[in-house]
């Protein structure tokens, strides 16, 4: 998704999730203890809500989607009292997208799905502050008529996404059957994805698997994190294919990560979780790397997370033919990796 921040975009959409206009929104719940009672309401209600901001809570509750033991709340700033307190959050407004004569990069195509090698910079699907120009508006005008209101109208045939400044594999349903098929595989994790990072040192030891809780960052709401509880289960392979710089303490590396979970940003946190973030990434790569390193990535014109959506596989969901997709790193990424490997 992309939203107001752009980096609030997820690697992978749960293919679980309830689309834009979807139904009539998600219902959240809570239970306040006695020992939190007498304090202001929203205050005490977003630690309870760890996926909304305060501002959005407070909003909401202005809103009156707020009840306590079914009686509604309007009053943000009021005593909260003990209780169950539960929260309507309702579906995005639908957006309407228009058709776009943006060139795509077509792998595969059928009557049912389309494959496309996305770009570094373009968004998946129109937001507030991505209004077009994106993955949809192009699929709708290269599509036409057969891709309208697939998966809903906000985004239509979207069944995954990457971040708007990841580049590589997607595949979109042109298809109700083939959206609902794809949807499900998502879902039970039967599709092959593979995203190669240049990373920022070489994470330790060189090939494992992670496995955390992610969710959202208590201290920033617009970054995701690994969390000690809550969250959601998040599962990384990962393999350094190589390293560059000296063996004892590698500047920097090639790393494999095959998805098990796709939550979001997934591989950007686990590899920042483990002392490797993406080469680039504005958003968890804290710390500088080395002087050789910065000079290299300035060299190849990398103005984003040095992350690449290599490998794409899945049985087809209406004619059962099993599909594999791979392509090579973009431009960006392929120059600052030679440079890299002179190091």
């Amino acid at each position: 998704m992309d939203g107001v921040d752009e980096t609030l975009d997820d690697d992978i959409l749960d293919a679980g999730a309830a689309e834009p206009g979807d139904g009539e929104g998600e219902i959240l719940t809570a239970d306040l203890p006695e020992a939190l009672s007498g304090q202001r309401l929203d205050k005490v209600l977003a630690p309870l809500f760890p996926d909304l901001s305060r501002a959005r809570l407070q909003a909401l509750i202005g809103e009156g989607r707020l009840t306590l033991d079914g009686q509604p709340v309007a009053d943000a700033s009021r005593k909260a009292r003990a209780g169950t307190y539960s929260l309507l959050i309702p579906p995005p407004a639908p957006a309407d997208p228009e058709p776009q004569a943006i060139p795509l990069a077509i792998l595969y195509e059928d009557e049912h799905l389309i494959v496309v090698d996305k770009a570094a910079g373009m968004a998946v699907h129109p937001a507030p502050g991505t209004p077009n120009g994106t993955l949809v508006n192009a699929l709708l005008h290269h599509c036409g008529a057969s891709l309208s209101g697939v998966g809903g109208v906000a985004r239509p045939g979207i069944v995954h996404r990457l971040d708007k400044d990841t580049s590589g594999v997607m595949v979109a349903a042109k298809s109700d059957s083939a959206h609902k098929g794809l949807s499900k595989l998502f879902s039970t994790h039967d599709i092959d994805r593979l995203y190669v990072a240049l990373t920022r040192g070489a994470p330790s030891p060189p090939a494992g698997t992670i496995e955390t809780q992610i969710g959202r960052s208590p201290g920033d709401r617009k970054k995701m994190a690994v969390l000690r509880s809550g969250g959601r289960t998040a599962i990384t392979h990962y393999r350094v294919e190589a390293a560059f710089g000296p063996a004892d303490k590698p500047l920097a590396a090639r790393v494999a990560c095959r998805l098990e979970t796709g939550r979001t940003h997934q591989i950007r946190v686990h590899l920042t979780s483990k002392g490797a973030p993406c080469l680039g990434d504005p958003v968890y790569g804290a710390g500088q790397p080395a002087t050789a390193v910065r000079e290299a990535i300035a060299a190849a014109g990398l103005q984003r997370q040095a992350l690449h959506a290599a490998v794409l596989g899945f049985v087809h969901p209406v004619t059962g033919e099993s599909l594999r997709f791979e392509t090579p790193l973009p431009p960006d990424m392929a120059s600052l990796q030679r440079d890299l490997e002179t190091l």
